[in-house]
């Protein structure tokens, strides 16, 4: 995966909190990459954030589920707990529906 240009303004900011490797880390990290390559493939930055790693950074955040997935923008900030099994959910979830 070849690192995103800065200078490239996306159409969504996203940032998924994950607990280090765990099974349902790994599956949310798994299923939001897949969605999004579905559903909005280049308009999209996700920044995924390991709260073992980046303690600081979830305290700011008010982390109180994992994984949990958060849209900085567009704004209104959503945010969604869990695996992002469910498709349709994360879709309208993120507002991507428009898109779709």
């Amino acid at each position: 995966m070849k690192p995103l240009d800065p200078n490239i303004v996306r159409e969504y900011d996203l940032k998924l909190f994950v607990s280090g490797a765990s099974p349902n880390s790994l599956k949310a990290i798994n299923n939001i990459r897949r969605i999004l390559e579905a559903h909005v493939s280049g308009k999209y930055d996700l920044q995924i954030i390991d709260v073992y790693q980046e303690k600081s950074i979830a305290q700011r955040e008010q982390i109180v589920a994992l994984p949990m997935l958060v849209r900085k923008h567009p704004l209104p900030e959503r945010r969604l707990i869990g695996d992002m099994s469910n498709e349709l959910k994360v879709i309208e979830g993120l507002g991507l529906n428009h898109d779709a």
